[in-house]
């Protein structure tokens, strides 16, 4: 068996407006690299709470970041000295016990905590499990909270890439020139290379492309209206299935193959 190539490692985050696509699109993006043969090691982070791409990876997990975090409270509250010290000190084992090995792959989920209140923490502690992981892993995938939030919790301090997400809508574009503004001119994180994807895409790219070229975005690619993802989306089948030549999953291995392992 000829062992895949891998150059260096690689950290991709994928965000964009709630409702473009961007979970579907990384479900695709995890199948494009595991059939690249070249993404060696691959991490896939759910970084949304919601949990979306679970479904769309057909995985389950049995430990979130989430239920990391309580479980730290949980010893805080009630812990003495020495309990308190050793669960700092097996933070690093407890992020990787928190690992799910899929066929191919790893997935490590953000989930959901039982404390009322904002994720604030828990994004916090994902930064630290992102930065520890870092060092185990050829390619980090992360599918992030929807909007602009992710970005301004600084979830990442660092990434390679940045794939912002929209479908052919004001909306969509207004989300993704914020999120331009809030890397490139406030440097809230330091990014690498930063683009948008047009998802949903039907006929529509010169119109596209010019609003790209106002806000300041490189098109990394379109995605093409596929009635297979519709279809698999909507009943809830795994975006891991799609056949190897539905349309979009071509589209997506184009923008693998340009953006990520070029």
């Amino acid at each position: 068996m000829v062992e895949p190539q891998v150059n260096g490692r690689r950290l991709v985050s994928v965000c964009g407006k709630g409702g473009t696509g961007k979970t579907v699109l990384t479900a695709m993006m995890t199948r494009a690299l595991l059939d690249s043969r070249r993404a060696g090691k691959l991490l896939v982070i759910d970084a949304d709470p919601a949990l979306g791409q679970l479904s769309a990876l057909g995985a389950k997990v049995t430990r979130t970041m989430g239920q990391i975090r309580e479980d730290i409270i949980r010893t805080a509250r009630r812990g003495n000295k020495d309990e308190k010290a050793e669960i700092a000190q097996k933070l690093d084992y407890m992020v990787f016990e928190a690992l799910s090995e899929m066929d191919g792959f790893a997935l490590l989920a953000m989930g959901r905590t039982e404390s009322l209140g904002c994720f604030c923490p828990v994004n916090s502690l994902l930064r630290t499990a992102i930065g520890t992981l870092s060092r185990s892993f050829d390619t980090i995938l992360v599918d992030g909270e929807a909007g602009v939030e992710q970005i301004n919790r600084q979830v990442t301090q660092h990434l390679d890439t940045l794939m912002i997400v929209s479908d052919p809508t004001s909306r969509g574009l207004e989300t993704a020139a914020v999120i331009k503004d809030m890397v490139v001119r406030e440097k809230i994180i330091d990014c690498g290379k930063i683009g948008i994807i047009f998802n949903r895409v039907a006929g529509n790219e010169a119109l596209l492309q010019q609003a790209a070229d106002r806000i300041g975005l490189r098109v990394f690619g379109w995605i093409p209206q596929d009635a297979a993802i519709a279809t698999y989306d909507l009943a809830g089948r795994p975006i891991m299935e799609l056949p190897a030549d539905c349309a979009g999953l071509t589209a997506v291995r184009g923008i693998i193959e340009a953006c990520v392992l070029a």
